[in-house]
């Protein structure tokens, strides 16, 4: 990407000591080497004990940045999906997923994420969406905005939709997954009420509310690494982010995003099948 290597805009360059500026480098790092894997014919998927699927990809990825934190901020404690947590002396926690949507990712489909987040107090303070086969990004941190920038467009302030989801987009990233939850006629009742829905779920999905694309991102099961980087990147947009039950944390299993009009509706259909 050319234009999102270009200075960060002003308000990120040194936040939290530096740590959203190295979250985007890495970011950028290690999406770009998963591109070594992407759409290559030998590439090897194995399955976790979950099912869910893995590959060298996922794991160089994570150890690319985890090699680069160690060096870089040796006292902050981290989380990653394919290597679990690690433990540190500072206030910061570091949430990593070198490859969200690896679903997509084995699939040849350019609608793969590097989420990176940066966790104080089990509050996420900054975070990082990087699509890097479609070599778009966007960056947040607690009161410093979040910003989007693409091969095309240089670093611009990103700001989620005024819309009614009538008239929106509703996605998610696999529609079984309400099924598991007992949530068929809450995703049946969302589906009727939006305009477009659409499964560019995952990181995807996320950034496509904080773009303005999207007006409602839902994801039944969700883990810390998939739902920390976005929760700010919402956020920090304009829009609002919470599990099903309201509580605006990356933590509770799930996660629902939106342009803040269209939440609450979400949630009332939403909420009976969280209990």
């Amino acid at each position: 990407m050319n234009e999102c290597r270009q200075p960060l805009p002003t308000p990120i360059r040194s936040a939290l000591d530096g740590r959203v500026a190295a979250a985007v480098r890495l970011a950028l790092s290690a999406g770009a080497d998963t591109l070594k894997f992407f759409q290559d014919s030998n590439l090897r998927v194995e399955r976790k004990q979950d099912r869910s699927p893995v590959t060298e990809a996922d794991r160089q990825a994570e150890l690319l940045i985890r090699e680069a934190l160690g060096q870089e901020f040796p006292d902050d404690a981290i989380l990653g999906e394919e290597f679990g947590s690690q433990g540190g002396e500072s206030e910061y926690q570091w949430i990593i997923d070198p490859i969200d949507g690896t679903k997509s990712f084995i699939c040849g489909v350019p609608l793969y994420s590097t989420l990176i987040a940066v966790v104080r107090g089990r509050q996420a303070v900054a975070g990082v969406i990087y699509l890097p086969a479609l070599d778009e990004i966007v960056v947040a941190a607690t009161g410093c905005g979040a910003w989007h920038a693409t091969a095309k467009a240089a670093w611009h302030p990103a700001r989620v939709s005024d819309r009614d989801l009538e008239v929106g987009l509703f996605t998610t990233s696999q529609v079984d997954s309400f099924w598991q939850r007992g949530a068929e006629a809450a995703y049946r009742e969302l589906e009727r009420r939006a305009s477009i829905t659409r499964t560019w779920g995952d990181g995807y999905g996320y950034l496509l509310v904080a773009t303005g694309r999207a007006e409602l991102m839902v994801d039944p099961v969700a883990n810390p690494w998939d739902l920390a980087p976005v929760e700010v990147v919402v956020r920090e947009a304009g829009g609002r982010f919470t599990d099903w039950s309201g509580e605006p944390t990356a933590f509770g299993g799930d996660g629902v995003a939106s342009n803040g009009i269209v939440h609450d509706q979400a949630l009332a259909l939403l909420r009976p099948s969280n209990a």
